[in-house]
């Protein structure tokens, strides 16, 4: 589909400056433009581009000052960004939807299947299962016996979502993912260890979006909850009896041990790591490869580091550390003479 700048400007509330009738069909990032799409500026990293791109349309924002002459039509937005977020969201809801359920699909009798659900080749619906309205589940995809998967969901293929799981609307689960695999539980003996049986469930709240291959396990008792409007990256591990609050945002191979609380409005870069049976306050910003071992204190705490700490403390210890060296030589040098003091 094509839509004019005009167009455009109405749907996310912006202000045409240049050609108001240029059109365009597709999108492209600024370095790349290209005649008849658009793209966008909001890091002033990318200005430079600004000058020579071929995109026919550019968002930028409103208090931005331009130096030459540009030769696209702009759009000024309060948020370039959030913006183009807006305009992507409505260009994948205009993509015609997957209807239908394939003939090679497994569907026990007992499961309820409800309206304009779309079930892809080879997958496998449990008995006792519902699946909600509107709802597609794609190729290959086992979701097991006993699970409630709620409406408008969508799930790529090749996930497996094991019995008892409770899944509510407009959620998302990339490919390979796997919800509801037995918790770490063993204990220990004479022999080797005794299986602890995971007898829980996971439950996922609306809105939430799953990243490929990431794993959700099954309580020991209980549930393992992800809240309302979790985004989770790629490559994810969430143990047993954790709790992820409302809204937290976690990038990849970030690693939760068991019965670890999340907060809401939480920030997780890639590769951190959180030691089991700690709470972590709302809030609480966590930089990458952070290793979170005690409870945090919260009102907006931000770590980096590991074990975590306050950046100011982390950047003085690396200051002390690069330095070792340094001191290692003059320790032994002074040990030296002491040494020479001592025998004399």
């Amino acid at each position: 589909m094509e839509f004019t700048a005009k167009q455009i400007a109405e749907m996310i509330g912006g202000r045409v400056e240049g050609n108001e009738n240029a059109a365009v069909s597709s999108f492209a990032k600024i370095e790349e433009g290209r005649e008849g799409a658009i793209s966008f500026l909001s890091n002033p990293k990318y200005t430079h581009f600004l000058y020579d791109t071929k995109s026919s349309i550019v968002l930028v924002n409103d208090d931005l000052e331009l130096e030459h002459p540009v030769g696209a039509t702009l759009i000024r937005v309060k948020n370039a960004y959030e913006a183009v977020a807006r305009l992507l969201q409505l260009y994948e809801q205009m993509k015609p939807r997957k209807t239908g359920i394939d003939p090679t699909a497994s569907i026990a009798a007992s499961a309820t299947i409800g309206k304009d659900v779309y079930i892809g080749a080879f997958a496998v619906i449990g008995e006792g299962t519902v699946i909600g309205d509107g709802t597609q589940i794609y190729p290959h995809t086992v979701v097991g016996d006993g699970v409630k998967v709620g409406e408008k969901c969508l799930i790529y293929p090749n996930v497996t979502i094991y019995q008892g799981c409770r899944l509510g609307n407009r959620i998302t689960i990339h490919a390979g993912s796997v919800i509801g695999a037995d918790g770490f539980g063993f204990a220990p003996n004479t022999e080797g260890y005794d299986k602890i049986p995971q007898i829980g469930i996971v439950i996922i709240e609306d809105d939430v979006e799953i990243g490929a291959n990431t794993c959700v396990d099954r309580s020991t008792m209980g549930q393992t909850v992800i809240h309302r409007g979790v985004k989770l990256d790629n490559l994810i591990q969430v143990a047993h009896n954790c709790e992820i609050g409302e809204n937290t945002v976690m990038s990849a191979q970030v690693g939760l041990a068991g019965s670890t609380k999340i907060g809401s409005w939480c920030m997780v870069g890639g590769q951190a790591g959180f030691a089991g049976h700690i709470q972590v306050a709302d809030k609480t910003f966590v930089g990458a490869q952070c290793g979170v071992i005690s409870n945090t204190k919260g009102n907006g705490e931000q770590l980096i580091g590991s074990p975590a700490m306050d950046p100011r403390q982390f950047f003085k210890s690396m200051a002390v550390v690069r330095k070792l060296p340094d001191i290692y030589k003059e320790l032994n040098e002074l040990k030296k003479q002491v040494a020479e003091l001592s025998s004399k």
